[in-house]
């Protein structure tokens, strides 16, 4: 076979790993339909989003200066309210990352003197430092006079009846974190983001509800704002921008919250109506067009990687036949050294820094040292075949996106060969 052959002479992969794994993804490709079903379903939903906004070739220029009349981003941000199902939409390419879109939103919000809950347990590290929960940095909520509480999950699920009892009269904004983050758990399905608010709602029909939504786009038939969330926030460079987009963020939702995180993004009076896009929004849309199809190959790499761990006896969540609600496959090994090995697998699978060996350091918002795996053609891009784990027990590494699926059948191959050093790897291929 010409594959085999491939991989076996140029990629320097034994046989018996190419074996292995080949087996185990004939295991694994009973759960593809459903992936692809997803897909074409989110596919004509992006399409028929362009259609209804008129989106034309002229859309793709761009102004200078202020960003006044620039049509295209008016046209991103429409297209992108209608993908998500809201009053509307802030896309940008000067929101940095995914942390910044929602202190953006946070801080646009809420004021002095009020209280956000996190409903779905402890957030990641950078949120953390964002609300004043650890470190010190200057411009953190709890220095602005906003109070945060959280309401850990139960049983991997949102302990609505808990999160009601937590809400005061100074409550504005509950949150919750769809994707796994750094805890080792699935993801929060939309079935389940559904029924706690609508559990929640019941009691509290005007309170604001925000969802993170990084990782997790086009993973379903529907998104949080389906279901009632009242904003949804995440990264161009993870799942919605197929990795097309260059840089940026979004928040959509209700349109009177968009103001006001406009404002804060820019200046109060001014909002949306400013802002240079720097000749990214072919990028952005291009992104969008790519996103369904580069998640389903995401998801299906992400079930290579937990089918060929765990039958290796590694402990994974989602397991297999769990529902999964973001890109991220978790495998948790016990033992850094393997952390490591995994990392330098994945970057030597790389298109990009092939030759370049990950180390752990100390990254800006964490606690811990975090090793990241990722030779991106967008820097950081996770929703391109990344890995990165903080250095600390039970030493779990998370796994996410690529591009195709068969670069992420490449890293997994690479990866059992630098498992092959462990003994106990080597005596069960």
């Amino acid at each position: 076979m010409l594959t085999e052959e491939i991989l076996c002479k140029q990629f320097g992969i034994s046989k018996t790993v190419y074996n292995y794994v080949i087996n185990i993804e004939k295991e694994i490709k009973k759960n593809f339909e459903k992936i692809d079903r997803v897909r074409e379903y989110n596919q004509y939903k992006v399409i028929k989003a362009m259609q209804e906004h008129r989106l034309d070739f002229t859309n793709f220029y761009w102004n200078t200066g202020y960003g006044y009349d620039d049509t295209g981003r008016e046209k991103v941000e429409k297209i992108f309210a209608s993908v998500f199902n809201t009053e509307d939409a802030l896309v940008r390419p000067s929101i940095a990352s995914g942390t910044h879109a929602l202190y953006l939103t946070l801080s646009g919000i809420l004021q002095h003197g009020d209280e956000v809950i996190s409903i779905s347990g402890r957030p990641y590290d950078t949120m953390l430092t964002v609300l004043g929960e650890q470190g010190n940095e200057p411009g953190n909520l709890k220095e602005a006079g906003i109070v945060y509480k959280e309401v850990p999950l139960y049983n991997n699920d949102i302990d609505w009846e808990s999160a009601i009892k937590e809400i005061t009269l100074k409550t504005k904004l509950l949150m919750i974190q769809r994707s796994t983050g750094y805890s080792f758990r699935p993801a929060l399905t939309i079935e389940k983001i559904r029924n706690a608010i609508e559990k929640i709602r019941e009691v509290y029909p005007n309170i604001y509800i925000m969802v993170d939504n990084c990782y997790g786009e086009f993973i379903n038939e529907y998104e949080p704002s389906d279901v009632g969330a009242d904003l949804v926030v995440g990264s161009l460079i993870k799942n919605p921008g197929g990795g097309i987009a260059l840089s940026g963020g979004y928040v959509a939702g209700k349109k009177v919250l968009i103001d006001r995180i406009a404002n804060r993004l820019t200046a109060p009076g001014v909002g949306k109506e400013v802002g240079l896009t720097f000749g990214t929004t072919r990028n952005t849309l291009q992104g969008l067009f790519f996103a369904p199809h580069v998640v389903s190959e995401a998801l299906k790499g992400a079930l290579l990687f937990g089918g060929v761990y765990n039958s290796l006896g590694f402990e994974i969540t989602p397991t297999l036949d769990e529902e999964r609600s973001d890109t991220i496959q978790a495998i948790k090994f016990n033992n850094e050294d393997m952390v490591i090995k995994i990392c330098e697998a994945i970057q030597a699978a790389s298109p990009v820094d092939s030759h370049v060996s990950p180390i752990p350091w100390e990254m800006p918002g964490y606690t811990n040292k975090v090793i990241m795996a990722a030779g991106a053609f967008v820097s950081g891009s996770s929703i391109e075949l990344s890995a990165d784990a903080p250095i600390r027990e039970p030493y779990t590494v998370y796994i996410q996106g690529g591009l195709f699926y068969d670069h992420v059948k490449l890293g997994v191959m690479l990866s059992l060969e630098k498992m092959m050093d462990f003994e106990e790897i080597k005596n069960k291929l």
